[in-house]
């Protein structure tokens, strides 16, 4: 694992500038991803949208997300982070006033690609930076606290959005959220500092081994988080930015406004989740305590919640959503862990390849699962029984996405131990 150059470590007060200026992007892009669990009654209302039109419409944005992931990394590694996150936030707002402005499915669908495209920086860009401006066990915590203010995104699309709805209206709301895309793009232009790039005798020696995203995709580390990137952690989030939403309502009888509150319950404990693994993480790196470690032993937790929630049904409500949602955090671990296992030289690469297998996760479910809610009505089974099903067999993913890390962990521990 190689360390960040001394030379590049940003002094504390301009390392909590940073911080913060990319906060308010990454809060506001997390609010548009998860905006539409809060809009669904409305848009599927007004749009005359089914099961699948909705579970498209939110993959949208993550289908937006991961067309930009490969170039996003060799970009944030040649121009650094500020360049490319304020070219790509200018997509957001153009995403904004489109969604705003939009009259069919197809319209909505168009314009959330586009705001998933410009937003698909807001994470990659600042995680980076602190690859080569903070120390590792900074790393872990400032990727928790990003996490964190993502949730607070969240927080916002839930009971602040419904109550905002009245006055401004969805299209309303979309103008305004274009209006602070644009504030963040004048803050983290005056704060982020530009890239300094490596000594080019240096670039010159290691290029061959790093050139490109092979060495990435083969890199052990790398795969061994996959699995659970791809379908735990993608799949938690494809239910905490959509599917919770229409459970509480079509399986556990919840009125809209009774949702809304429970999915800011839900975003609400993932905020308190997210601070306490920045607070922590540090600590537990110091006792050796490894990301992959803490992964194999609280997983299993989530996935006993999952099949609780499936046994329940229409006694599974918002509690039990965020009790799965919280447990699935150690996935997220993994983020940090893949960039710090690979060289700082490959940060922007080895992250946005790792994102881009999360959100290609979090588009598969989202969508999979409302196909799947679909395609079970030829049993003749009732909406709640077909909710129920589709989660049955997203778990039954989910425990085989388990299984295969878990192998992968201790092959390669065994490995390292001969």
């Amino acid at each position: 694992m190689s360390a960040a150059p001394r030379s590049d470590l940003l002094p504390a007060r301009t390392a909590v500038i940073v911080f913060l200026a990319f906060v308010l992007a990454y809060f506001l892009s997390a609010l548009l991803r998860a905006i539409t669990a809060t809009l669904s009654p409305t848009l599927s209302a007004e749009m005359a949208l089914s099961a699948g039109d909705l579970g498209l419409l939110a993959g949208g944005y993550f289908f937006g997300f991961a067309l930009t992931q490969l170039p996003l990394g060799n970009w944030l590694d040649r121009y650094g982070p500020r360049v490319v996150v304020l070219g790509f936030l200018s997509m957001a707002v153009a995403g904004c006033a489109a969604f705003a402005m939009a009259t069919s499915f197809s319209g909505l669908l168009a314009a959330r690609v586009l705001i998933g495209m410009g937003v698909s920086a807001c994470l990659m860009a600042p995680l980076t930076g602190y690859r080569r401006w903070l120390t590792p066990a900074a790393q872990m915590r400032a990727n928790s606290w990003m996490l964190m203010s993502g949730s607070l995104g969240m927080v916002a699309s839930t009971l602040p959005v419904q109550w905002l709805m009245p006055f401004t209206g969805w299209r309303g709301l979309f103008w305004w959220l274009a209006a602070l895309i644009l504030l963040s793009m004048v803050l983290l232009a005056a704060t982020v500092p530009r890239w300094r790039h490596q000594d080019t005798s240096k670039e010159a020696a290691v290029a061959p081994a790093l050139q490109g995203y092979g060495f990435i995709w083969r890199h052990p580390y790398f795969r061994q988080m996959l699995p659970v990137g791809i379908v735990n952690y993608g799949g938690m989030i494809a239910v905490q930015t959509l599917w919770a939403g229409p459970w509480m309502v079509k399986v556990a009888g919840y009125t809209p406004e009774a949702a809304a509150a429970g999915l800011f319950g839900i975003n609400l404990s993932m905020l308190c989740t997210f601070w306490a693994w920045g607070m922590v993480n540090p600590h537990l790196a110091r006792r050796g305590f490894s990301p992959e470690r803490l992964i194999a032993w609280g997983m299993p937790v989530s996935l006993a919640v999952l099949a609780t929630i499936v046994v329940l049904g229409a006694d599974a409500g918002w509690a039990l959503w965020a009790l799965f949602c919280v447990s699935s955090t150690f996935a997220s671990l993994s983020q940090p862990a893949v960039a710090l296992a690979l060289p700082a030289e490959a940060a922007g690469r080895a992250l946005s390849a790792y994102n881009l297998a999360i959100f290609a996760g979090v588009f598969a479910a989202q969508w999979g699962i409302g196909a799947l809610i679909e395609a079970l009505s030829v049993l003749g089974w009732s909406e709640a029984a077909r909710f129920r099903g589709a989660f049955a067999i997203f778990g039954v993913c989910c425990v085989f996405a388990y299984a295969t890390f878990w192998r992968a962990w201790r092959g390669l521990s065994a490995r390292r131990a001969s």
